[in-house]
């Protein structure tokens, strides 16, 4: 076995341990109603929401704020479409039913997590322009990611990859506008 197969095996052991332990917990109400809200606002409801309020009252950088968070998502979208193809990757909905959440995944491949991509992508390029949004903006977007786990539509590999490469977007993005 090489040391990338081996590697792989390893994190995809971990994936599936802490998918059971996820499975098997029951968090109370108002924890759940958070996640599933916060898994519809990541379907694209709060940053739509956060770019018309950024246009109206964004002041004289709001062009160059939405034109760096538009190009990270973009790039976001069109990236982690390519890598779900390629990767293959069943999600944890597909090997384990989760035993709270019914939700359906808008596709059929996890890795990378798109709503964690996209989140990250956008969050990052408009807290670097509006700093006293950042904390909020990292919030929406970290309550997003959790939200993909708990509700068992990712492994945490997913997640920290789709975090991890929306947070490299987003910089990329402030630094290219």
């Amino acid at each position: 076995m090489t040391v990338q197969n081996s590697m792989f095996s390893y994190i995809a052991t971990r994936d599936k341990r802490l998918m059971k332990k996820v499975n098997a917990w029951r968090p109370p109400r108002w924890f759940r109603l958070w996640m599933i809200v916060a898994t519809r606002m990541g379907d694209g409801w709060l940053w739509y929401s956060m770019g018309m309020i950024i246009l109206l009252f964004g002041g004289s950088s709001r062009y160059e704020a939405l034109g760096a968070a538009g190009l990270s998502a973009a790039a976001g979208i069109l990236l982690f479409i390519k890598l779900k193809r390629f990767c293959n990757r069943s999600r944890p909905s597909s090997i384990e039913p989760h035993c709270w959440a019914t939700l359906l995944p808008p596709d059929q491949f996890s890795f990378p997590s798109g709503h964690s991509i996209t989140a990250f992508a956008v969050a990052i390029p408009l807290g670097l322009f509006y700093p006293a949004l950042m904390i909020g903006l990292v919030f929406c977007a970290l309550s997003i990611a959790c939200s993909r786990i708990l509700l068992g539509l990712h492994f945490l590999s997913d997640v920290l990859a789709g975090c991890a490469i929306g947070i490299g977007l987003g910089f990329a993005a402030v630094a290219i506008i």
